[in-house]
């Protein structure tokens, strides 16, 4: 018997909590399931216990996995959380329900077009750089509005919200904050952050969407 609907059954209780304590309403923040470096195996007990919205780091690895994963679960959404090459946009855009990694005009143009060659295709975060760490992707917080008015206007791509992953050291509430802040001027209702360490003081800053891998399926031995 999986362990999976009691570690799923926590981490909702530890979600509902934090969302009282924020006075937000139950259920108004969705768990991203974070599943890269994790097989079938162990992602499949947690479809059958409920669980629907998941997210993958790499492009190459979620094929292998997620096209049977999807036909047995068809109402499943996968999210793109990792970094995404140009060469390797048309299998996202095909694969995923939305990409959370936009970060510069170049991959969002590549993306637009792809989407606007098959007709549909993922909705798209912009993925901010909100503590401006050199070896973190995402654009500059100053840059944002910009960069998603340039993916709105020029390219035609539909963004529905921002993401951020905050540095590792230090208090993440501020970034938090900055993040909303920004979201909110932008007009942008989805806002991704918060991972298993941080996300009561994501879900108090306002987010929408939390990323938790190692709560669900364990510590990872390799990334």
């Amino acid at each position: 018997m999986s362990d999976a609907p009691r570690t799923l059954a926590v981490l909702c209780a530890a979600m509902d909590q934090a969302e009282r304590e924020a006075g937000r309403a139950t259920g108004a923040v969705t768990l991203v399931a974070v599943s890269k470096t994790h097989d079938s195996d162990a992602i499949r007990p947690f479809l059958q216990a409920g669980l629907r919205v998941f997210g993958e780091n790499r492009v190459q690895e979620a094929k292998t996995k997620w096209p049977e994963l999807k036909q047995d679960f068809p109402q499943t959404e996968l999210h793109l959380i990792g970094p995404l090459q140009t060469n390797k946009v048309r299998d996202a855009v095909a694969l995923f329900d939305v990409i959370e990694t936009i970060d510069r005009p170049k991959l969002a143009r590549v993306v637009a077009d792809e989407i606007q060659r098959l007709g549909h295709g993922p909705r798209c975060l912009v993925q901010v750089n909100i503590g401006r760490e050199a070896q973190k992707a995402g654009i500059d917080p100053d840059q944002t509005a910009a960069l998603v008015d340039l993916c709105r206007r020029e390219y035609g791509l539909t963004i529905s919200g921002l993401m951020c992953i905050p540095p590792a050291e230090g208090d993440p509430v501020p970034h938090f904050r900055r993040l909303a802040e920004l979201a909110k001027d932008l007009g942008l209702a989805e806002i991704s952050m918060g991972m298993s360490g941080d996300f009561p003081a994501a879900i108090a800053c306002g987010a929408t969407h939390i990323r938790v891998g190692s709560a669900l399926f364990g510590q990872r031995d390799h990334h």
